[in-house]
Parts: C-alpha cells; structure tokens; sequence
C-alpha cells in the first residue's frame, strides 16, 4: 500500500560507450539525417513527377511516411540517451512513443501486404490491373492499413498505459517498448500478454501470409515466361519490394518471436536498432537503387 506512483522514466540507451558516446552520436545523427532525407525526397519526387504517378509509387510514398514517423519517434530520444548518458522521458511521453511506435508498425505491415497485392494484380492479371487498381481503390488499400495500425493498437497499449509503476523507473533500452515496461511494472501484466497473442493473428501473422501467398502466384507467373529476359525484367518490378519485406519481418521475427529469455539485453538493443533506426534508411536506398525510373528521375531533380 505504501508505494510512490513512477511519473517519468529514465532510457539508459547504450551504457558503457565512455569516450566513443560523441562518435556514436555523429553516426547515429547522420543516419537520422540521411532517413530523414531519403524518404522525405522520395515523397516529394512521386509526387511532383508524372512519370511516378502509378500505384506502385503511391504506396510507396505511405512506406516511407510510415519510416519517417518511425524514425523522427524513436531516434532522437536515443540521440539524447547516447549524448547525455540517459534520456528522461515523462510518462505521457513514453506511453505516446509506445503508441506510435506500435502502431506504425502494425501499419507498415499491412502496407507491405498492400504492396505485395499490387504486384501480385500487375504481373499475374496484367489485362485488368488498370481498372481494378483505379484511384478509389488505391486511397481505400492506403487508408486502412493506417486505420488498423493507429485504432486496434490503442487495445494492447491502453492496458499498459495503466500499469503501476512503483519506485523503480529505469529502462534498459533507447525507447519505450511493452517489454521493458512489463519488467517494470508491479501490476498484473497477464491481460496484456494475452492481448498481445490474440492479436499477433489478425495484425502480423495475415498481411504475411498474404505476403507469402502473393509471392507464390508471382513467382509461378514469373516460371512460366519463356524468355529468361521477360523473367528477370518481371522479377525486377518486385525485388525492391521482396527486400523490403525481408529486411521488415525479418528483424520483427528475431525481436518479438524468439523468447526474451533467450536473448540478452545487448542482442535486443541490436536487433531494435536494425528494426527502427537502419530498415527506415535502407528502403529509400533501396527503392533508389534498384528502380531505373526513381533514379532517372532523381537525377531530373538534382540537375534541375
């Protein structure tokens, strides 16, 4: 009964940087520098240029406008963390990193599915994807991912954001997680971890089974052309995205689906950081260096 309600946390971020914490921070500032630059001018150049103007390039604009929510959420508390040896965050603070951090994430995989749906109608019903992907459907599959990932995330963390939270107030980590906060609290978490398995269903598991199913017809289409040139420039429509999809659930698998106890708090902090702060870098350049009609457009744009 005699316990003092925790009002503000403290993110320990990397400890034991000593005299590299300036070093890490020049790095970690570039690159939130150049994600920042990346997807904000792949936004601009989709649409600004006619050439961009399909449905394809209209979700990728959502892709990295979820990558940049990401990013400008997590890393500068981390920068602060990294500089100052710690980050104060209040608990309204922490509890909105918590929300958009999740939430974007949910979004991020139903746009990925949405992506992969796009290139399953291009390539495998070339003769109606223009009047199936007209543009009332393309704002409608834009929509509803945000409106999945920003509503249905309000169920699991609404539970935490009613935890108690009794004299101990340090995170072992660079942002707000539901993890570290469980560790934390002294109330029933049992609620919340049972929410969280009853949505890992609807919210992770289907956009990527959709993925999956998708990529399957795609690459029976792709088999059965008959010239190994139409293959490869099939194929190309889609590796970016392929990459993309990898890079994503790959990083979410090691960090949410292999047991906490099997990991150590260094091994989370690294697979958190490819997760938030490197997959939001490499879509832009990854988009960027692999699509001929980005690039050529981007070098319209620089010479202009």
């Amino acid at each position: 009964m005699n316990q003092t309600r925790v009002t503000e946390f403290i993110l320990l971020g990397f400890r034991n940087l000593h005299d590299f914490s300036i070093v890490f921070f020049i790095l970690f500032l570039v690159i939130f520098l150049f994600t920042v630059i990346g997807n904000f001018l792949i936004i601009i150049l989709v649409s600004t240029n006619v050439h961009l103007q399909s449905p394809m390039y209209y979700f990728l604009c959502h892709l990295s406008f979820t990558d940049l929510v990401t990013s400008t959420n997590i890393v500068p508390n981390m920068l602060g963390a990294i500089l100052l040896g710690g980050e104060i965050m209040t608990y309204l603070g922490c509890i909105t990193q918590l929300y958009f951090f999740t939430g974007t994430m949910v979004t991020e995989c139903y746009l990925l599915s949405v992506m992969s749906y796009d290139r399953y109608l291009a390539i495998c019903n070339p003769l109606r994807y223009s009047s199936i992907m007209d543009f009332k459907h393309q704002i409608c599959l834009s929509v509803w991912p945000w409106l999945v990932g920003l509503t249905l995330n309000l169920i699991g963390v609404f539970p935490v954001s009613n935890f108690n939270f009794c004299h101990d107030n340090i995170i072992d980590h660079f942002y707000c997680d539901v993890f570290p906060l469980q560790k934390l609290s002294c109330s029933d978490t049992s609620a919340v971890e049972l929410i969280a398995f009853l949505f890992s269903m609807p919210l992770f598991v289907f956009p990527c089974g959709l993925i999956i199913v998708t990529y399957v017809c795609i690459f029976l289409t792709i088999y059965k052309i008959p010239s190994t040139t139409g293959k490869q420039k099939t194929f190309s429509t889609c590796s970016s995205h392929l990459i993309v999809v990898g890079t994503f659930y790959g990083t979410l698998i090691a960090k949410y689906m292999i047991p906490s106890k099997e990991q150590s708090m260094l091994i989370n902090k690294m697979i958190s950081l490819l997760h938030t702060v490197f997959t939001p870098l490499f879509n832009p350049i990854i988009y960027s260096l692999r699509n001929q009609d980005i690039k050529m457009t981007l070098k319209k744009f620089l010479n202009a």
